[in-house]
């Protein structure tokens, strides 16, 4: 049965305000939170305190974001969106008619070149990227991602799961076709990827026998072998997931306004709503795994949260 704890998100509490769309969290060592701001085109960094300072100006729609081997940032930037509001809530649109292209960008955050940003990847076998999402590093240093595609007034990109080196030597397309894909996460030991549509409202789950590779899993019926791991009822899209210390996917959930926590096997355990309604609650991220802080972004209001979750966190493969 689904705890559905409507006090949980009056413990949340904004750690700041007036963002332009946030998402792509990163709790930092030192107490601060470092993420993008999609339709201000910046990755930005909010001090413990709220204040909010660009670290870079990245064009586009930054998305996504990560902490790679060499303590840089890695953006997935889905090239921009039209943008609209509505009753106080900004929302994202079609692709915009200034529309950049995709790409994985590279952000130099501290020392000579600090602010320094590189398109890393635009294509992938002569195929241009259109709508990089969300990304997560592995042990091997290496990082998977989505894209999500882009849409327009009667058509819309398929999307896809890749994985790539962070020195720009390498980019594969590992599971192709797959519907929106948004979230991406790997279970605590880097034996299995998880993969968040939005649009259908499911997480898939896929084994990884090596950096790169999936193979089907138990059940599989997905693309790639992915077994299903949770469908979601009712009209409830997914955005961005991270997996918790008990290995409890921790995905996003658009429309509901919460973030939906999935145990191991798929059973919806809880889902935690923002304090003040939002249909654009995207991401969360965890302080680490000597810690039980988490951060939401609340991305319509424009809102980042700070609680205390039930549970500890877990270590990325790489911080800063």
């Amino acid at each position: 049965m689904v705890s559905a704890d409507p006090t949980a998100g009056t413990r949340m509490r904004p750690v700041t305000t007036g963002l332009q769309f946030p998402e792509g969290p990163i709790a930092l060592r030192d107490g601060s939170v470092l993420l993008v701001e999609i339709k201000r085109g910046t990755l930005s960094r909010v001090a413990p305190d709220g204040r909010v300072s660009v670290v870079a100006e990245l064009g586009g729609g930054p998305n996504g974001a990560a902490i790679g081997p060499d303590g840089a940032a890695y953006v997935c930037n889905n090239g921009g969106f039209e943008w609209h509001e509505r009753n106080g809530i900004t929302a994202p649109g079609r692709q915009p008619a200034d529309y950049i292209g995709g790409r994985i960008q590279r952000v130099v955050l501290d020392g000579p070149g600090a602010g320094t940003v590189t398109d890393l990847y635009t294509s992938c076998d002569g195929r241009p990227l259109r709508g990089p999402n969300d990304i997560v590093f592995d042990a091997d240093g290496g990082f998977w991602f989505t894209d999500l595609g882009k849409a327009r007034a009667r058509e819309s990109d398929t999307g896809a799961l890749y994985y790539a080196r962070p020195d720009g030597s390498s980019i594969t397309e590992v599971v192709h076709p797959l519907v929106q894909p948004n979230g991406v996460g790997l279970s605590p030991d880097g034996s299995r990827v998880y993969v968040a549509e939005t649009g259908p409202g499911r997480v898939w789950c896929w084994d990884v026998p090596g950096p790169g590779r999936v193979q089907p899993a138990e059940g599989g019926v997905g693309a790639g072998g992915a077994r299903l791991l949770h469908g979601f009822a009712g009209y409830q899209m997914l955005d961005s997931l991270a997996v918790d210390g008990d290995g409890n996917v921790c995905v996003a959930t658009l429309v509901t306004g919460a973030v939906s926590v999935l145990a191991p096997d798929g059973t919806l355990l809880r889902q935690v709503p923002v304090p003040e309604p939002d249909p654009f609650v995207t991401n969360i991220c965890f302080a680490g795994a000597d810690s039980n802080t988490a951060y939401v972004t609340s991305s319509g209001r424009g809102v980042l949260y700070a609680l205390e979750w039930a549970g500890a966190g877990l270590d990325l493969a790489f911080t800063a």
